[in-house]
């Protein structure tokens, strides 16, 4: 029995019982952790299995925040403040607790270093009255604590633990769901930056297979996933900032942690084209990275949406930083450290190189494009593959220069007009959803359900040589050949 009668807030999970709440029309559970809190001696390790209670659990307040810095994503007044490593949970949505709907799982973004599925720019509430769906928002480990890859420093530090917690939240679901109204064999699972890069990790991870059915990848950014001899460097040079012996580490302070991690990111980004956070490759759990894993059909072949945005790298373009080259100086840089051989035949994929709209091409594409177009190619040779670009511009982002940036597709996904960015980037959004928001959230809903409007004949399947793709403006969407041929083709070489 699901749901305790007379109250369809208070659901029956099999760890225990949850006191929800309700919002917008839908009831919402908030704080449920989904494993074992990695703190104290479980530091490090892969997240343990929940263990049941007693008695009736409150979820109406959401849990802490990874720890991190402040961002420009979480940064209104709604969103939550508090920080600690005890920070894996989720909440859910859920417009009917009777029933047996969708589900889609969203896993945010933010390089790995920010970010958390509570920030209201990713409220799920609008996604699940309007598709009559359940929404999953998870919560992960990031920056030192779960981004940086530590496991070659040997026991008491295992490998990929942001991938680890994912995996441990889509378990989750599949054991828990069906107490919300949902349905455990139709789960989506869709993520941004950081996030769409994870949704491209959980299809090549073994571990994940059977976890999800459908797949949705917003500006994934695999540059984000490298080998794990780098990783060792990096993990080595780590120990040698905090100049302490490897088993002194897991009792260390944050500060001092996040600290040393920092100084390693800020060496990496300056002579690799990865980050020191992100994924590992070349371990049980991610024996390849995504594109090689696709290339061979070792991945999950589930329905799979993937896109990028028209001008990924504007926003990075007011920080120049190394690894995302926008100048001359750092797109020489970066060919210097990563392919010389290859720089004139993609340069000339940027006729008007080295103006600022080329430079701004080529950072998009070293860090989203490029990876996402490869990947795009290989995996649509095993499942059916829809792609996109998302090119609307509203009005702030066209006073400002930003064209379509990084992450400004999501607002219209969730409907979070009201967020601390929604108000920024659409300030009569609440009022007046613009019309590209209602189509794109529709695309997504239907995909996540399986409906007709997303088969071959409203939105074709991607394919080589065609590349058909999904243009998605502000007025309407249109279907392209390849729309951005030349750079794919020039990149197709790197990859």
């Amino acid at each position: 029995m699901p749901v305790v009668a007379g109250d369809p807030t208070l659901v029956r999970t099999p760890s225990g019982d949850l006191q929800g709440d309700t919002e917008g029309g839908v009831g919402v559970w908030r704080g449920v952790p989904y494993a074992e809190q990695p703190v104290g001696p479980r530091r490090f390790l892969a997240p343990g299995r929940l263990k049941p209670w007693t008695g009736v659990r409150q979820a109406r307040e959401h849990g802490p925040l990874p720890p991190q810095t402040k961002s420009f994503v979480g940064g209104g007044r709604d969103d939550p403040k508090v920080r600690d490593e005890a920070c894996l949970t989720l909440t859910v949505w859920s417009p009917d607790t009777t029933a047996s709907l969708p589900v889609m799982v969203w896993i945010p973004g933010g390089a790995f270093v920010y970010g958390a599925g509570q920030f209201q720019l990713y409220n799920g509430s609008r996604l699940a009255a309007n598709g009559n769906v359940v929404v999953v928002n998870v919560t992960y480990r990031i920056g030192v604590f779960g981004g940086f890859e530590l496991s070659d420093l040997g026991d008491g530090f295992d490998d990929n633990l942001a991938l680890r917690d994912q995996i441990a939240a889509l378990r989750w679901v599949r054991d828990n769901i069906a107490a919300f109204g949902g349905d455990p064999q139709r789960v989506t699972v869709f993520g941004e930056s950081a996030g769409g890069t994870s949704v491209l990790a959980l299809l090549a991870s073994p571990a994940a297979h059977g976890l999800l059915h459908r797949a949705i990848a917003q500006s994934p950014a695999l540059p984000l996933v490298a080998d794990r001899e780098l990783r060792a460097a990096r993990a080595h040079d780590f120990v040698t900032h905090l100049g302490v012996p490897v088993d002194r580490i897991r009792d260390l302070p944050q500060r001092q942690l996040r600290r040393a991690a920092g100084l390693v990111q800020l060496a990496s980004a300056a002579t690799t084209p990865t980050l020191a956070y992100g994924l590992t490759h070349g371990t049980e759990l991610l024996p390849r990275h995504p594109v090689a894993a696709a290339r061979d059909g070792e991945v999950a072949r589930v329905p799979l949406i993937i896109g990028t945005n028209s001008h990924e790298a504007s926003m990075f373009a007011w920080t120049k930083p190394p690894m995302l080259p926008t100048t001359e100086a750092s797109v020489e840089a970066y060919f210097d450290r990563t392919g010389p051989e290859v720089k004139e035949s993609v340069l000339q994929a940027y006729p008007r190189y080295p103006r600022r709209s080329a430079l701004l091409a080529i950072g998009s594409d070293v860090m989203f494009g490029g990876p996402a177009w490869a990947f795009a190619d290989a995996y649509s040779a095993y499942a059916p593959t829809r792609m996109y670009r998302f090119d609307h511009v509203g009005a702030s982002l066209r006073m400002l220069g930003l064209g379509a940036t990084h992450g400004s597709e999501i607002v219209h996904i969730q409907h979070s007009y009201a967020s601390f960015i929604g108000r920024k980037l659409h300030p009569l959004g609440r009022r007046f959803q613009p019309a590209v928001g209602r189509r794109m959230q529709r695309a997504w809903l239907d995909f996540a359900c399986d409906t007709p409007s997303v088969d071959d004949a409203h939105w074709p399947v991607y394919r080589t040589p065609q590349r058909l793709t999904r243009l998605i403006d502000s007025a309407r969407d249109v279907m392209a050949p390849d729309p951005d041929g030349p750079r794919r083709a020039a990149w197709a070489s790197v990859y």
